[in-house]
């Protein structure tokens, strides 16, 4: 009984283990985006947004 749990948590252990480091790339690069939100306002994204709102106030 006891080996038979020790195999299986160490595999699962190890499923965990090779999830964790197949999602964590994923994971980073999802954070490191996720700062800015909605159109940035530099450049062509002010002149679209400044558009936009000058079309919805008329």
């Amino acid at each position: 009984m006891i080996p038979a749990l020790f195999h299986t948590s160490a595999t699962a252990l190890r499923i965990l283990a090779l999830s964790a480091m197949m999602i964590a790339p994923v994971g980073a690069l999802a954070w490191s985006n996720a700062g800015g939100l909605g159109i940035e306002k530099k450049g062509a994204g002010l002149v679209l947004f400044v558009t936009l709102q000058r079309q919805s106030m008329s």
